[in-house]
């Protein structure tokens, strides 16, 4: 293995890119997106991902990562681009098929195809099989194809390609094991070896597990809120039973993985999968949730100015896919009751389409604070400040993240007892 062929330079794709160069292999990193090449040609970034640009900079210097918008012959290709979700909540695999049609031209037998982007099951067998075979290929004797699912978390992505163990899952056993040798090249953590569709179900499994007990914290909320009960408390205290580990509940989920993941399992197994179906439900019910204790905590004034900090789906990074955060702005934005003003200091202007504010002018005046995104900047907020800045200094902060207090300040949370009592019809 001398060259690889990454298809894909997004969150996830680019990283990987950048990973095997630095470990001295030849890369070519495809996009259809110019400005991304050219900007990578360069040596810049256009993501947000802790320690990327300084390795991307160093690659590209050597020569050891080009970009361009087509493929090059390889040893082997890996493909690492979106599956997003239709309006039915269906997998939309164009991407996918659109990536594998395009390295077609490309391939030579004996090439190791992996597909990293996550997928409904069966789609290596049922969707990317096909494609090599139309085109001239066995895809079980030709080449090695495979599935080897991304599990890291943004923020930490570059070290976790590595230290995570990863499971790759083949059409065949020879693909497989080729495929798995691909990331023994890289990897220190463990490389688990399976076939392709439980490698596939592995992945989505993972996240759904996560969502479904995300959604119980999220149920809990809205059961809290009806009993006046402290759902944090309850949590709290929940959890110190040896086997109880309750999630925290917030504004919704959000994410290329978390909030799409289960969908796929659904679309597959619609009246098997139930509870997972119910989950992703709750969970995409808690907007309408926070917007309904936003208009509760501001129904005695006339026109409350709401300072809105946080878009992305988690702290830290610039991250919007599938943002909860967008959807609560959307829907207080259309309320003509309110004047919003949205600051998010790792979102660039470009990527909403809403105005985007500094922290001062955000605060300025400003009723009420919502927080729907745990960013350092947040947590670590001086309770002086905001107070001085804002009108009526009250923060609703529903990722529980805020270290403020003061007298002339009222710090609510999601689920908090003084909260529900305080905006209780």
């Amino acid at each position: 293995m001398k060259k690889i062929c990454v298809v894909g330079l997004g969150y996830i794709g680019l990283p990987t890119a950048a990973v095997f160069a630095r470990a001295g292999y030849d890369i070519v990193g495809v996009d259809v997106n110019q400005q991304v090449v050219d900007k990578l040609n360069n040596g810049e970034v256009v993501i947000e991902e802790v320690g990327l640009p300084e390795v991307v900079k160093q690659v590209v210097a050597d020569g050891k990562l080009i970009a361009s918008t087509t493929p090059e012959e390889a040893d082997v290709f890996i493909i690492s681009v979106p599956t997003p979700i239709h309006d039915n909540c269906t997998a939309n695999v164009d991407y996918v098929e659109n990536a594998t049609r395009a390295i077609i031209p490309y391939l030579k037998k004996g090439n190791i195809i992996i597909v990293e982007s996550t997928i409904p099951p069966r789609t290596i067998s049922d969707v990317v099989a096909p494609i090599i075979q139309e085109n001239g290929f066995d895809p079980e004797q030709d080449v090695h194809l495979a599935h080897c699912p991304e599990r890291v978390l943004p923020g930490r992505i570059l070290i976790e390609l590595i230290e995570n163990t990863r499971i790759v899952g083949g059409l065949t056993p020879t693909a497989t094991k080729k495929a798995a040798d691909v990331y023994r090249a890289i990897v220190t953590g463990d490389i688990m070896e399976t076939e392709a569709v439980t490698a596939e179900m592995s992945k989505l499994m993972e996240n759904t597990f996560r969502d479904v007990n995300i959604a119980l914290a999220n149920e809990l909320v809205k059961i809290s809120a009806k009993l006046n009960v402290d759902a944090h408390k309850v949590i709290e205290l929940a959890n110190r039973h040896p086997r109880v580990n309750l999630h925290q509940p917030g504004p919704g989920v959000g994410g290329h993985c978390l909030a799409v993941d289960p969908y796929f399992i659904v679309e597959k197994a619609q009246e098997e999968a139930l509870l997972i179906k119910l989950s992703r439900d709750i969970n995409n019910s808690m907007p309408d949730f926070v917007v309904n204790q936003v208009n509760r905590l501001t129904i005695e004034l006339c026109e409350p100015k709401i300072a809105v900090f946080g878009l992305t789906y988690k702290g830290n990074i610039d991250d919007v896919r599938e943002s909860p955060a967008l959807e609560i702005v959307e829907k207080l934005r259309s309320n003509s009751r309110f004047d919003i003003r949205v600051h998010d200091p790792h979102v660039r202007q470009e990527q909403v389409n809403m105005p985007l504010l500094s922290f001062e002018d955000a605060l300025k005046g400003a009723n009420l604070i919502v927080i729907l995104t745990d960013h350092n900047e947040f947590k670590e907020m001086n309770s002086d400040e905001v107070t001085s800045l804002m009108s009526t200094p009250v923060v609703f902060d529903t990722k529980n993240c805020a270290q403020l207090d003061g007298e002339k300040l009222v710090h609510y949370r999601i689920g908090d007892l003084t909260n529900l009592r305080a905006i209780q019809e």
